[in-house]
């Protein structure tokens, strides 16, 4: 039987960059469960587990634009230091939690300061990277 749209499959996968470190990996917990085709996957993983079989494994490489989309400079925010709340001493690397537009967090590094602001990178971590996944078909249902 080979996974197709709407089935719920499990899959154990390991995904590393170009370089060949590792991102993330289920391989030594719980596999990972979705639909396919319900749009809670990056688009290019989601489409690489179409036509597999239990027991499959295969290796992808999904370009960024199919994975967490081009980095994109309107995700790059500056805030001036008078609105830094003052119980946060902003350092590069630092990472903040913000409210949203709809009210939804927003994760953001802190990539750049000057003596009047901040600015934020509201970017995904992996934005502007081509992923390779290896994949493993665990369960159809």
């Amino acid at each position: 039987m080979q996974a197709k749209k709407g089935d719920a499959v499990k899959v154990h996968y390991t995904g590393k960059l170009e370089d060949g470190s590792i991102f993330d990996s289920s391989v030594s917990r719980e596999p990972l469960g979705f639909t396919l085709g319900d749009g809670n996957m990056i688009k290019g993983f989601d489409a690489a587990v179409y036509g597999m079989v239990i027991g499959d494994k295969k290796t992808v490489t999904i370009p960024a634009a199919e994975a967490y989309g081009e980095r994109r400079q309107d995700m790059m925010i500056d805030v001036p230091l008078s609105q830094v709340p003052p119980n946060i001493q902003p350092e590069i690397g630092l990472q903040l939690t913000l409210q949203g537009g709809g009210g939804q967090p927003m994760q953001v590094t802190v990539v750049d300061m000057t003596e009047e602001k901040i600015v934020l990178d509201a970017n995904h971590d992996l934005a502007g990277k081509d992923l390779i996944f290896e994949i493993e078909l665990v369960t159809i249902n």
